[in-house]
């Protein structure tokens, strides 16, 4: 993780119509950018954007978008308590679910041999499985009374687990049966905001909270906290994101709540990096607006490189690679998405969703990008200019109104 390569190069444009991509259009071209803060020869590639689709968001943020390689179909949650789904290459929009009575809070293609679901949880207390074919509900998982669903996971030895993550508990189920085997509620004071399985050790769960924790379980066997929980971590501040990174993904980002950043490695629990000025830090690498939150990090297992995407109020967004060099622990903007959204950035899915490739070399697409403003963003490497397939939702061009709508902020 000590370098990250050459910087990739991205750019943008937007589709004419809903149902087909633009013909003859070529996108502008990028630009390279040195900031006079950054201290390195590493250069940005800047993004523009032209022409628009629809999308029939209306006014909902877009809080999440997933993707499934298998069935072609882009997902995204949105603030009314929906998922929607559409083309990835053209942006034609293919259906909806609807049953959620509370916000969705992590949705997901992760069930086990099954590329048609996708999987939702909520702020309603349950966790459900829809089919992305016919659009209908097929599995519900509820917590119990007055519980909310923060996060969920698959995993465990035998791939039939289910975790989640609740109000100060983490649920379990065998996905087979939906029979629930554990509720680990001794770990965690407050709100579980994060479950996740290791990729490489899928027995080890990990979970992270508003209270500053992040555990380590074992679900092999019987499983009860007294003798599966392995370690504990303490962030000491609420934590929003985990991930894990690394050659053998022995590494865990942890990102809270007042924006700070802090590397571990999760086996022998020692923290490795605490950067808690990273905001001041990402500013001073690019010399565009201030940095004024992170939407969540990359990583890239052919490059070893691990990237925070750090994001403006006006919807510019940034991936700054991260070093451990306490000195130097984020690098100069590597990419630069401007032009796109108008607003918070809430969800950034690289195209190539797996740890597997580097950014932008996944078919000539960068990724998408989701926000308050209503948008989704569609954005391609022009290392393969005759490819267009990048697009972006114009559901905000004619707006003239200013949004009122507050930022969704659930801690």
């Amino acid at each position: 993780m000590e370098g990250c390569g050459e910087p990739p190069a991205v750019a943008a444009m937007e589709v004419e119509a809903e149902t087909s991509p633009c013909v003859g259009a070529s996108p502008p071209a990028a630009s390279n950018s040195q900031s006079p803060n950054s201290g390195s020869n590493v250069s940005s590639r800047r993004l523009g954007l032209k022409n628009s689709i629809q999308t029939n968001f209306g006014d909902d943020y877009v809080f999440q978008i997933a993707s499934c390689q298998e069935n072609s179909t882009l997902a995204v949650s949105l603030s009314t308590n929906a998922l929607k789904f559409y083309s990835p290459a053209t942006g034609q929009y293919l259906g909806e679910c609807t049953g959620h009575g509370g916000t969705i809070n992590e949705i997901s293609f992760s069930a086990p041999s099954s590329p048609q679901v996708i999987c939702s949880c909520s702020s309603d207390g349950t966790v459900r499985a829809w089919d992305t074919r016919s659009f209908k509900q097929i599995s519900l998982l509820r917590g119990g009374a007055s519980q909310e669903m923060f996060s969920f996971s698959f995993g465990g030895s035998s791939g039939n687990l289910l975790a989640a993550g609740s109000n100060s508990q983490v649920l379990l189920w065998d996905w087979r049966n939906s029979k629930q085997v554990a509720c680990l509620e001794e770990s965690h004071m407050d709100d579980v905001t994060q479950v996740k399985f290791a990729p490489n050790q899928p027995s080890k769960l990990i979970s992270a909270a508003v209270d500053g924790l992040v555990c380590v379980f074992d679900t092999d066997g019987d499983i009860d906290e007294d003798s599966h929980l392995l370690s504990v971590m303490n962030a000491e501040t609420s934590v929003a994101r985990v991930g894990f990174f690394g050659n053998t993904y022995q590494k865990l980002w942890c990102l809270t709540h007042i924006e700070t950043l802090s590397i571990w490695d999760w086996n022998d629990g020692t923290r490795e990096l605490n950067i808690e000025d990273a905001r001041s830090m990402a500013t001073d690498r690019w010399n565009l607006d201030h940095v004024d939150y992170f939407v969540d990090c990359h990583y890239s297992l052919p490059d070893d490189c691990l990237w925070l995407i750090g994001g403006t109020t006006a919807g510019t967004l940034g991936y700054f690679p991260v070093r451990n060099d306490p000195a130097q622990a984020i690098g100069s903007a590597e990419a630069i998405l401007e032009g796109g959204h108008t607003g918070v950035v809430r969800t950034v899915l690289p195209a190539a969703s797996t740890h597997q490739s580097g950014l932008g070399q996944h078919r000539g697409i960068f990724g998408w990008t989701g926000g308050e403003d209503g948008r989704l963003c569609c954005w391609r490497s022009d290392e393969i200019a005759e490819i267009n397939k990048s697009w972006i939702s114009s559901s905000l061009v004619s707006r003239m109104q200013k949004r009122t709508k507050s930022r969704h902020q659930p801690y």
